[in-house]
């Protein structure tokens, strides 16, 4: 029997991974989703690798699914001179507008509106926070005068964050809208925007691709700011997925405090039956080594522990030494972890009896219950629109989600969410003969074997694809 893992996988391609031959070894050491950072990617690198991928998926019949991030509002620093160093107590002069090469006594930031959005006593957090300033004086145009709190060496091009500022600049900047009309005319199956703080970043985001592609395109919120955190549940209204952005988020927000809103956001997301995915610094230590080292491995532990869809790798393996050894390790600990008995997820019958799809969540709800209960070995679902399996996959049933779908666009797409395995199948016969179809689909790939229990769901009249309104059980 082959198993598959239920966690998903995104690594992020760059210049350690992007090789066809890295890709595929990625893919084959348990890789489910591809990240393209658009921070890093001209469009032309992207167009190479996106074409690399669906080869490689032709090839081994996988559905790797491909992510454009897109870098978002991304503050900087300007160039500063070689060995400057901060001192702590000095005072510097930051500007902004026209750039120069910055030294100890001044600096450019790329944010033009920057003096007028923050105030005095606010702190401004160079390379995550390995550097601190704080504003002592403004002239509301173009400059500000800044104390050093922590000081350390400087180099060009840092990134810097606001912790306690109200910015005022858009959610997409003009780089954004070329990468994310870009991306949906490559069909990517997700994009993700960076430093979303409302839930009107996202809507403008799905506007602009609705405008650019005859079919929707999955957004990711990635939640790396205190007001995208303060601000999720209206977020999540129009995102088709949340992504906890660690990086960033723990050098905006007290590092104590990420735990728990990890947890939080989390549940938030299952609750409103979307994927979330925990990203930065997954196994960092990884760059460099061939082990994880031992807090990392918790740390991977605790998120799948959490319920999250998938783990995210970022410089790991676009820039690391061990890109397939880190999938490798990642892979095993989520094979030791995700089928534990001590992982206990909370499952509530929907409520929204109103709803015009509340038949169709009853049904799912009561299939992963029956999953569980009869220890069935796979749900099997056919849906047109994804809509079953992201459900089923909310439940966390403790078995395999198998979904058959005649809708090619979703096959990649489904391949980000907890538990699925998607597979082509178009038949309309009868529902006796389909469901006889998708169970051989499935012992053919020697997902189910003799005597093995399935739960299958389809709609009744089959030949209409309509909602789900069916549950039976199965015996291989």
């Amino acid at each position: 029997m082959r198993r598959i893992k239920k966690t998903k996988i995104i690594a992020t391609l760059g210049p350690a991974s992007s090789s066809a031959e890295s890709i595929e070894n990625l893919i084959k050491e348990g890789v489910d989703v591809l990240r393209i950072n658009f921070s890093h990617s001209t469009h032309k690198e992207a167009e190479n690798i996106i074409k690399e991928i669906r080869k490689i998926n032709d090839s081994l019949s996988t559905n790797t699914a491909i992510l454009a991030d897109l870098q978002g509002p991304k503050l900087r620093i300007g160039e500063v001179s070689e060995n400057t160093e901060l001192k702590d107590g000095d005072n510097i002069i930051i500007k902004t507008g026209k750039e120069f090469k910055g030294d100890g006594k001044t600096l450019y930031l790329n944010y033009n509106n920057l003096a007028k959005d923050i105030k005095k006593g606010e702190k401004i957090l160079i390379d995550d926070g390995k550097i601190i300033l704080k504003v002592i004086d403004i002239d509301k145009k173009n400059q500000i005068t800044a104390e050093v709190i922590q000081g350390g060496i400087l180099s060009s091009n840092k990134g810097f964050n606001l912790p306690n500022t109200n910015i005022s600049q858009p959610a997409l900047t003009e780089k954004d809208i070329e990468d994310a009309i870009f991306s949906a005319k490559q069909n990517v199956d997700w994009i993700a925007l960076s430093f979303v703080r409302h839930g009107s970043d996202i809507e403008s985001l799905i506007k602009l691709l609705d405008q650019n592609t005859n079919h929707r395109i999955p957004v990711i919120a990635k939640i790396e700011k205190p007001e995208g955190v303060r601000n999720i549940d209206e977020i999540m209204k129009f995102a088709s997925g949340i992504m906890v952005a660690r990086g960033d988020l723990g050098v905006e927000i007290n590092a104590a405090e990420v735990p728990l809103i990890q947890k939080k956001l989390v549940n938030k997301a299952k609750k409103a039956r979307i994927p979330v995915i925990i990203a930065t610094q997954m196994m960092e230590s990884m760059m460099k080594s061939l082990n994880p080292n031992r807090a990392e491995v918790n740390d991977v532990a605790n998120s799948i522990m959490d319920g999250a869809d998938a783990v995210m790798l970022s410089g790991e393996t676009s820039v690391g030494e061990h890109p397939v050894e880190v999938i490798k390790s990642i892979s095993q600990i989520i094979g030791k972890v995700e089928n534990s008995d001590l992982i206990s997820l909370k499952h509530k019958h929907p409520t929204d009896y109103d709803s015009e799809r509340f038949i169709t969540k009853s049904v799912c709800y009561y299939a992963a219950k029956i999953a569980n209960d009869t220890k069935a070995k796979a749900i099997s679902t056919l849906t047109n629109s994804g809509y079953t399996a992201y459900q089923i996959s909310s439940w966390r049933p403790k078995t395999h989600v198998l979904v058959f779908t005649s809708n090619k666009r979703i096959l990649t797409q489904l391949n980000l969410l907890w538990g699925v395995k998607a597979f082509y199948y178009d038949g309309t016969e009868s529902t006796d003969r389909t469901i006889e179809e998708i169970n051989k689909i499935a012992v053919e790939n020697n997902l189910l074997q003799k005597d093995d229990k399935v739960i299958n769901l389809t709609s009744m009249p089959i030949e209409k694809k309509g909602m789900v309104n069916t549950v039976r059980v199965s015996k291989i």
